[in-house]
């Protein structure tokens, strides 16, 4: 949980997959948002490790493994954020979110965190 893997993309358009674990939500005293920070946070690190620019996510652990999506998007946007501050690394990166529900909870997050990281 929480570490990645890149590989081939095989027949896919896209050239590599990363695969990642996020944890199991279980109430949150578990670790479970550092978990979930380290699958973004190890998966941007391969990205940029092999060169890539541009990564797409899924809301990782929202679905079976029953991650709340406002907690789960708050961990992501923050991670990501935060990554992408770096100068050198991913120049894109995208959700690509379930439905239109789970893309407003996204946009809603999105614009405290980074109102937040901006000091706006």
């Amino acid at each position: 949980t929480g570490e990645a893997v890149i590989t081939t993309g095989g027949r896919l358009p896209a050239r590599h997959v990363i695969h990642t674990v996020g944890p199991v939500w279980g109430g949150g005293a578990r670790g479970e948002a550092e978990l979930l920070a380290n699958a973004y946070r190890n998966s941007c690190r391969l990205a940029g490790e092999n060169g890539l620019e541009t990564i797409a996510f899924p809301s990782i652990s929202t679905g079976a493994y029953g991650y709340p999506i406002d907690k789960a998007s708050e961990v992501a946007l923050r991670t990501v954020f935060a990554w992408l501050r770096d100068p050198g690394g991913l120049k894109e990166v995208r959700f690509v979110l379930f439905s239109d529900t789970d893309l407003e909870v996204y946009r809603r997050t999105a614009e405290q965190v980074y109102r937040e990281v901006a000091g706006r």
